[in-house]
């Protein structure tokens, strides 16, 4: 398996195993393998013996195989509540950017003293965006999508303020709408953005859906996606010599707001249904932020803002996530325990995704719910804080 990705190895890779104490191993993304995991299996390894590579990586984990090696896992929190995490030695978590963290990275990114205080003054009074920022990869994004406002409009007025993003679906439209506006379609002949848009779309679901973030040539061929130099590379990178070059997007969650979006560029009733049902049934969260952008779509105000670059969204699909909602408040019901909270703050960032203050007030109703004993992250705090604010507009 080592010599598949390092054939320069060998000669020595004999002697590199005959020292695991001095090996480390490293895995970045559980939460994003295809393969199955077992933490919890006893059984013996057989070096001598083929084996899956989710056996291997166990193996490697749990010291049946190269005893004393290291080794160390990233995964998205949702990830870890479906493993037996006992075989861990140490688990951390990486709180990212505190507040004058988040201060330097926005000055840094900007130079401009009077965007980067702008900037950050937006997203300070933005609870959501804020919050999104402790995560390093999102305050890139954030920054980016902020600039590229700033740029189209160098003059900052407060009806550029207004018209900035207020949730992370209108943050990756954002972000997406500028790329297709500083991209001649022209460039394209035929292939137009919403055509580019609807293959890499189908694409991303079916990676969503099947846990895969790496496609190869045949993935591209199978949907038909066009690889174009100049729209295209603003959003699949690139990676290995020909004939083994692979493609990933620029972030699993820019994967994820194309697999949303497409569903309202070619909407199909039955298709989206059998996905939410699918994406329902996953245990491990894979298709949390995937849903949320789901329920963004269904905010007009949302769609409208892509309309000049791709055409009409689906309202029929708006229609159909907004009842699909109506069916996730309906199903919850007066519950103290952690599960049932947990369960109903998911739905709780459905709504504040789709902006749907009515929603808000008919999932909430007369009654009383307690999270005292769930444990919120700031990002839970954050949608909270909007739940709570929509109840109290609907009661003035």
């Amino acid at each position: 398996m080592i010599l598949q990705q390092y054939p320069h190895l060998e000669g020595q890779i004999g002697e590199i195993l005959q020292h695991p104490e001095r090996l480390l191993f490293i895995f970045d993304g559980l939460d994003e393998s295809i393969h199955q995991m077992d933490f919890r299996s006893s059984k013996p390894s057989n070096q001598k013996q083929r084996t899956h590579f989710g056996e291997i990586v166990v193996s490697l984990v749990r010291q049946r195989l190269l005893k004393g090696c290291s080794v160390l896992m990233t995964s998205r929190p949702t990830r870890l509540a479906s493993v037996n995490t006992d075989v861990f030695q140490r688990i951390a978590e990486i709180v990212g950017f505190l507040h004058e963290d988040r201060r330097t990275f926005f000055n840094n990114f900007f130079g401009n003293e009077e965007w980067s205080e702008k900037a950050f003054h937006y997203v300070q009074e933005n609870d959501t965006l804020y919050t999104f920022c402790y995560i390093p990869a999102y305050c890139w994004i954030i920054c980016t999508v902020l600039s590229m406002c700033f740029r189209s409009q160098p003059t900052i007025t407060d009806q550029l303020m207004t018209s900035l993003p207020k949730t992370v679906t209108q943050l990756f439209v954002t972000f997406v709408s500028n790329i297709l506006a500083n991209h001649s379609q022209n460039t394209d002949g035929a292939h137009t953005a919403r055509e580019l848009l609807t293959s890499m779309g189908w694409m991303a679901e079916h990676g969503v859906m099947n846990h895969m973030i790496v496609f190869d040539e045949r993935h591209l061929d199978s949907f038909n996606v066009r690889n174009d130099k100049h729209l295209f590379s603003s959003f699949l990178m690139e990676s290995g010599r020909p004939p083994d070059v692979d493609f990933t997007f620029l972030h699993l969650t820019l994967q994820e707001f194309f697999a949303a979006l497409v569903y309202f560029i070619d909407y199909n009733a039955d298709r989206l249904q059998e996905t939410l049902d699918e994406a329902e049934s996953y245990k491990d969260g894979c298709a949390d932020i995937f849903l949320r952008f789901l329920c963004g779509f269904s905010d007009s105000s949302t769609r409208s803002m892509l309309k000049s670059h791709v055409g009409e969204l689906s309202t029929q699909a708006a229609r159909h996530i907004i009842t699909w909602i109506q069916k996730k408040i309906a199903e919850q019901r007066p519950d103290t325990s952690i599960k049932g909270n947990r369960d109903l703050l998911n739905v709780f960032y459905y709504l504040h995704e789709s902006r749907n203050k009515a929603l808000v007030s008919q999932c909430i109703g007369s009654n009383n719910i307690d999270f005292s004993k769930v444990p919120l992250s700031p990002l839970d705090c954050s949608v909270l804080s909007f739940i709570l604010q929509s109840c109290r507009e609907r009661e003035n």
